[in-house]
């Protein structure tokens, strides 16, 4: 009988149910006893449901109440000391403020999980580290797996991995820990084998990416060590891309199974097929981890087919490409959508279904494949496409890509139309959400407040923000985004190819949960999307409103994309859309427009030999958005969580006037990209981090502006928190904001007194 297993399932529940435990508790309304119990409830809820939907094996150890990269380094001791010496009081409270920030810690510093929207907490190590077991987390939920009945498989981020997606404070050699770290590992092994698992899963998505000798040699050396560890079969778990020129490593390792991503990149199948020795056993990532478009299962079954006839039925486990986190749990309650759109999508629990249906084709019992595959195939025969969206993007020429003027030029025209002081002071776009404005959307789209009730709302909220703005010493305004749900959300709602969900939720870090829209058909603008509230806003002061809008490739990354074109098409017309936005919005008068793109770096490919393309048509992307305006128009766009290295070249080509970057958790280490590269626009470096509670002093913010300020000319530097502010709460922002505002004039009398 064919095995279904999967590599991880999404933690946050069916309707967020950790994201309101974990919320509760940092409220102070759920003690840590109860987030315990919530936390356990919601892993037996999963186990439950991957059994039910025809999984063989469940996957134990991939629930985390935060991130599994903090998990990680919780475990083995691979944190700064402030923070595991306040681990014997209060573990709970230290793991959180690891991650959040608080009681006089910092937080780590967090950036995006390969090419997805997931963002993990990057460990801290030094030269010397030492690596110990602390706590039980992956044998204690292995057990918990096996005593509610389940048949389950633990797993874990792998040693070498875990080495190359964390940092040195030192500037040491982050793999010289290699062998210290394993022999952490082989006793957790041992534990888990004692426990009475048969396999362990070990990721190493590291693997398709591009490796040097040395990165070779240390997973040879890790793999050897654990190799002759006693504990369980090991499973070496890639995915993401191709293995590449890393597949004789992956299939020469000493290891019992090697996973591979078909998905991504079935090229790979046919010399994994050859290589892989016959004694291993061998997972097929069949089914899509990172869409929801229910998979090809007839292509699926082909590839299914050879590898059994090749090593046997036992040696061949079915999966999805890679863990189910990144994508919604059950579409099954997703009745308001399109029957057509609804019936052509796979959540977790249809992935496993149809890898279910596949095992079974397998075994011999084809006749649900037909059924399962109808609505694919007639998606694949509708009318996706629009002549009149179509022919604008042929109509498209290289001028409409490039600013009227060079950079020097527009600065110039643009100091003199917006008078702004040195350093000036913004904010990134959104204020908090707050319980009364979450509060009155739902009321309204329930029926339960008009209209004109909502209006009302949503006007005497904005002029709120802009009071405080004002009052505060803000230079250029934001009108606080409070009728906005989500940035890619908002704008879906309002362009044609959008379909949207109404529990498809997905963990973006901690807490944090987003509902990517589904982009089915071409895309195009109906009507005005921001001018209104924008204008609104710019009414009520005479300092600089900024329009807000978010970017076309982030738009696209933060989206589920249809997969019946190139993503580049459906990128040309997202940035055609914006444009129209952009033109109308200086119509209106806003002199200063913000387009975000924090998605940028994290849709670039792992491979340094695909970027080149990806980044030539993502920046035209930008500029097809952005450059149709007058010189006078100030264009900013904002990024975040972001190593700029990769693609600095590509945030000069956007040519923004001004590029916000998320740098505080880093302590400005992110800005030496722009230093180094003598980026020639302005930057507004964050100052601090919005994701923590903890409320910096001037001080503090003053001592990073200067630190910016002795690599940026003067009339560069703008002064910024690292992200928008819809997750806090108005007294930590006003406080926030304050400082900030002290800081940047601290700086205006230093520079003046120079």
């Amino acid at each position: 009988m064919s095995r279904v297993t999967l590599l991880g399932f999404p933690r946050i529940g069916r309707r967020r149910e950790l994201k309101t435990a974990l919320e509760s508790h940092w409220s102070g309304d759920l003690d840590a006893a109860g987030l315990l119990e919530a936390a356990r409830a919601l892993r037996r809820n999963h186990w439950q449901l991957q059994r039910d939907a025809g999984a063989d094996v469940v996957a134990a150890n991939d629930f985390s109440l935060y991130d599994h990269v903090l998990d990680t380094a919780w475990l083995f001791g691979a944190l700064p000391h402030v923070h595991l010496e306040s681990a014997s009081s209060d573990p709970l409270a230290a793991y959180f403020a690891s991650a959040r920030g608080g009681s006089g810690r910092r937080a780590l510093e967090m950036t995006k999980w390969f090419d997805t929207n997931y963002h993990y907490l990057v460990p801290e190590l030094r030269r010397g580290q030492a690596f110990a077991l602390h706590g039980d987390k992956p044998v204690a939920e292995f057990r918990e797996a096996l005593a509610a009945g389940f048949a389950a498989r633990p797993v874990l981020l792998g040693p070498v991995s875990f080495l190359l997606l964390a940092k040195t404070v030192d500037g040491s050699p982050a793999l010289d820990l290699v062998d210290d770290l394993v022999a952490a590992y082989a006793d957790l092994l041992a534990r888990l084998h004692e426990a009475g698992a048969e396999w362990v899963q070990l990721d190493e998505p590291c693997l398709v990416l591009d490796l040097d000798d040395r990165t070779r040699a240390a997973y040879r050396r890790a793999y050897d060590a654990l190799a002759s560890a006693k504990g369980p079969k090991r499973l070496l778990t890639s995915y993401f891309g191709a293995l590449g020129d890393q597949l004789p490593l992956a299939t020469t390792l000493p290891v019992d199974g090697l996973h591979v991503d078909l998905v991504r990149a079935p090229q790979q199948f046919d010399a994994v097929l050859r290589d892989l020795p016959d004694d291993r056993t061998l997972s097929l990532g069949l089914v899509d981890g990172r869409n929801v478009w229910r998979a090809d299962l007839r292509e699926a079954l082909a590839l299914a087919r050879r590898a059994v006839e090749q090593r046997g039925e036992d040696a061949c486990w079915l999966a999805p490409s890679c863990s189910l986190l990144h994508v919604p749990i059950d579409s099954a309650g997703e009745t308001t959508l399109e029957p057509a759109i609804r019936d052509s999508l796979a959540f977790a629990r249809q992935k496993i279904e149809e890898l279910r249906v596949l095992a079974d084709a397998l075994d011999g019992d084809d006749a649900a494949l037909a059924a399962v595959e109808a609505p694919r195939i007639a998606r694949a025969t509708s009318a996706l496409g629009r002549a009149d969206v179509r022919d604008r993007l042929a109509a498209v020429t290289p001028d409409m890509l490039d600013r009227r003027s060079p950079y020097a030029l527009r600065r110039a025209r643009q100091h003199t139309a917006l008078d702004l002081p040195l350093f000036p002071t913004t904010t990134i776009g959104s204020f908090p959400q707050t319980e009364e404005v979450r509060k009155a959307r739902a009321a309204h789209r329930a029926g339960r407040l008009t209209a004109a009730d909502y209006r009302r709302f949503l006007e005497e909220q904005t002029r709120r923000a802009v009071r405080e703005q004002e009052e505060l010493g803000i230079d250029v305004l934001v009108h606080g985004e409070f009728e906005r749900n989500d940035m890619v959300e908002y704008f879906g709602e309002q362009l044609d190819g959008f379909a949207f969900t109404k529990q498809g939720w997905v963990q973006s870090y901690g807490s944090r949960c987003v509902k990517p829209p589904i982009i089915h058909a071409d895309v195009a603008r109906r009507r005005p999307m921001t001018v209104e509230w924008s204008c609104y806003a710019q009414g009520l002061t005479p300092r600089p409103m900024k329009g807000m809008l978010t970017g076309p490739v982030t738009i696209l990354q933060w989206s589920f994309v249809r997969d019946d074109q190139p993503r580049s098409e459906t990128c040309r017309q997202i940035a055609l859309a914006l444009r129209d936005e952009v033109l109308d919005l200086e119509a209106s008068g806003i002199r200063v427009i913000q387009i975000d793109e924090p998605a940028l770096r994290e849709g670039l490919p792992l491979r340094s030999a695909d970027r080149a393309t990806y980044l030539g048509w993502a920046v035209d992307c930008f500029r097809l958005a952005a450059a149709g305006v007058r010189d006078e128009t100030q264009v900013h766009t904002h990024m975040c969580y972001a190593e700029f290295n990769d693609i600095i070249e590509a945030v000069a080509a956007m040519d923004a006037d001004v590029v916000s970057i998320e740098t505080s958790r880093s302590r400005m280490e992110l800005l030496d990209a722009f230093v180094g590269y003598r980026y020639p626009n302005a930057i507004g470096p964050g100052v601090y981090d919005i994701h923590s509670p903890h409320v910096p002093a001037s001080a503090d913010m003053l001592a990073l502006l200067r630190k910016a300020r002795a690599h940026l000319d003067p009339a560069q530097l703008w002064v910024n928190p690292d992200c928008g502010l819809k997750t806090r709460g108005w007294p930590e922002v006003r406080a926030a904001l304050a400082a900030m505002v002290v800081a940047a004039r601290e700086l205006r009398a230093i520079e003046r007194a120079a």
